[in-house]
């Protein structure tokens, strides 16, 4: 048995969508870390650049920016990509959105929104790269990552209807989605995300360690803990993880109550 190379991803190809910011970020900096080739999209073409010309500092990443919320966003990013390469290793659905409103004023466009661009687009993004990742399947595990959160897990504070209800459904749908993709060679998993510092957990970013006290390991996440997540199930190492959604929270979903 060889292990020195389980948690490579030396010549690998990977996209991650809302790369520009946040988990997206941390995970597409540890994956150009470890040898891949990166694309990374976002829907503002400034930020997205922007990211791609620091992390090409470290490796390669290109920025592909687009909106991926529909199945046309889907197609152009294909289009974009296979300008590119002629395979998908590793796709990453991370791009998110969130909304907040007391129940009895809740909108319409607060649902749609969210619930489009975190349980519709990764599934129609998958269907879109899926004759890509087949191709990179025929010599190994082609792998698919959907960013969950663990308000799909355990119920939070706020009144964030859509949000909660997005990324539950996105976890059942990584078990459904897996299932059936592993007859393609192609192994799909979730990572559910806890406290970590970005602009969609903006009380972890402006308020750490008051959030670091309702943590049981007593802080926030660090880039390095949501980056060692993905290149797990990303690598050799994680070829037999199916269709499971990896926890990364410091235990806050043990204190804070079931859903």
């Amino acid at each position: 048995m060889n292990t020195q190379d389980l948690f490579s991803l030396q010549g690998r190809t990977a996209i991650v969508t809302g790369g520009s910011r946040g988990i997206g970020r941390m995970i597409a900096e540890g994956f150009v870390r470890q040898g891949a080739r990166v694309y990374i999209t976002a829907r503002k073409a400034e930020a997205c650049e922007q990211t791609a010309k620091e992390l090409s500092a470290l490796g390669h990443c290109v920025a592909l920016p687009l909106d991926v919320s529909s199945l046309d966003g889907a197609k152009a990013l294909l289009a974009a990509y296979a300008q590119h390469e002629s395979q998908l290793d590793i796709l990453v659905n991370n791009a998110g959105a969130a909304w907040g409103a007391p129940f009895n004023e809740f909108p319409e466009a607060g649902w749609d929104k969210v619930v489009d661009l975190n349980m519709k687009a990764p599934f129609f993004l998958t269907q879109t790269f899926a004759p890509l990742l087949r191709a990179a399947a025929k010599t190994h595990a082609a792998k698919v990552i959907n960013i969950a959160s663990i308000d799909g897990i355990s119920v939070n504070p706020w009144e964030t209807y859509s949000y909660a209800a997005s990324k539950a459904g996105l976890i059942h749908l990584t078990r459904r989605m897996a299932t059936r993709l592993i007859e393609d060679g192609i192994v799909v998993n979730a990572i559910a995300p806890g406290p970590f510092a970005s602009d969609m957990n903006k009380e972890a970013r402006d308020h750490g360690d008051t959030v670091a006290e309702r943590v049981p390991a007593k802080r926030v996440g660090q880039p390095e803990d949501m980056a060692a997540a993905a290149i797990y199930l990303a690598s050799r190492a994680g070829d037999y993880v199916l269709g499971h959604t990896l926890v990364v929270d410091g235990g806050v979903t043990h204190v804070r109550g079931d859903a």
